[in-house]
């Protein structure tokens, strides 16, 4: 009963397909990662938290990611929201996600977020391309699929955790964004050379164009083939493609992050930067377990719930989030956002 009303409050809060709906309550929702809010029998604000995990420094690590939030108009600007994610911050705790991701809906959101800690950390860029036009020195096969094959998913796996700070795709989750493919009758180009894959895409056909969310290949001659090829069997030759940004790109804003375990993640960032030094006073509004002194130096993160004599930066934990992830230039895609 409770998915039925999540799903109908879905449908009344976002202007997403009946298909695309039904793809996310048959195979993403289920009653355990989700969060709602009662009033009476009604529900009047719903969340999911969605796991992932994530290449953090030198690590994996475990986020959640906030899906499907939304309030019922009649009960909005009222705090609701507010004590969803309070909830769902908790629950964050129990599962042990150091991190929390999320796509805001709408621009406005960013500030919406920004109260309740998250920090616009997550970039993209895009490139517009003509396939005709790009050289074709790599000599490959291209295929392409929305069926899912354990090669194709291993492929994928290895080239995105070689990203340092990456959201990362399980076998469960790929099945999903197959499905989503094959909803819209898109696919998944393959790459092979003397049969092993060299290269994949994803891309989706739209307004005589594909934009292609996500190239991982072994070269650029191998990358330029396979887009090449991609507007050969797609019959476009107008190439959108979303990329992790350099520092040459334009890069647009694409999520949030919001770190949830201070301790935990400030250790692992020590660990992994053993020259950095820094002396901190957090101040977290919504997890007060966050909350003290926190000193990095050689290594080693200390924590005191009382001054240690030192300087201290005052941060909230969104400019901490800020100021830990952004350096790292965080990523993701194939989000279904």
């Amino acid at each position: 009963m409770k998915k039925k009303a999540i799903k109908a409050l879905w449908k009344q809060c976002f202007t997403d397909s009946a298909d695309f709906v039904d793809l996310y309550f048959d195979l993403r929702y289920n009653n355990e990662v989700n969060i709602a809010l009662e009033s009476g029998k009604d529900v009047i604000a719903a969340l999911q938290l969605l796991p992932y995990p994530m290449t953090f420094c030198g690590k994996l690590i475990q986020t959640a990611y906030i899906s499907g939030a939304c309030t019922h108009p009649d009960y909005r600007n009222k705090g609701v929201m507010r004590e969803l994610l309070s909830q769902a911050f908790g629950r964050m705790i129990q599962t042990k996600s150091l991190i929390s991701t999320l796509i805001p809906a709408e621009s406005w959101l960013y500030d919406y977020y920004a109260h309740a800690g998250y920090a616009a950390v997550f970039h993209y860029a895009q490139k517009e391309l003509s396939a005709q036009k790009l050289p074709t020195t790599a000599s490959v096969q291209v295929s392409h699929t929305n069926q899912y094959e354990e090669d194709i998913y291993q492929y994928l796996n290895k080239k995105m955790e070689e990203r340092s700070c990456c959201i990362q795709h399980t076998e469960t989750d790929f099945r999903v964004i197959l499905a989503d493919l094959a909803r819209t009758q898109d696919s998944v180009y393959v790459a092979k050379q003397e049969g092993a894959i060299v290269g994949i895409a994803v891309g989706y056909k739209w307004e005589q164009a594909v934009y292609v969310k996500e190239l991982l290949t072994e070269s650029e001659e191998i990358s330029n083939e396979l887009l090449h090829q991609i507007g050969q069997i797609s019959g476009q030759d107008q190439i959108k493609l979303t990329l992790p940004p350099t520092p040459a790109d334009e890069a647009h804003r694409s999520g949030m992050a919001r770190i949830i375990d201070a301790k935990s993640v400030l250790q692992l960032y020590a660990a992994a930067y053993p020259e950095q030094e820094m002396s901190i006073e957090l101040v977290d509004e919504q997890l007060s377990a966050n909350n003290g002194y926190y000193y990095v130096c050689n290594g080693k993160c200390m924590y005191s719930e009382e001054r240690i004599p030192e300087t201290h930066i005052r941060l909230n934990i969104g400019e901490l989030s800020e100021r830990i992830l952004a350096p790292l230039q965080p990523y993701m895609s194939l989000m279904l956002d």
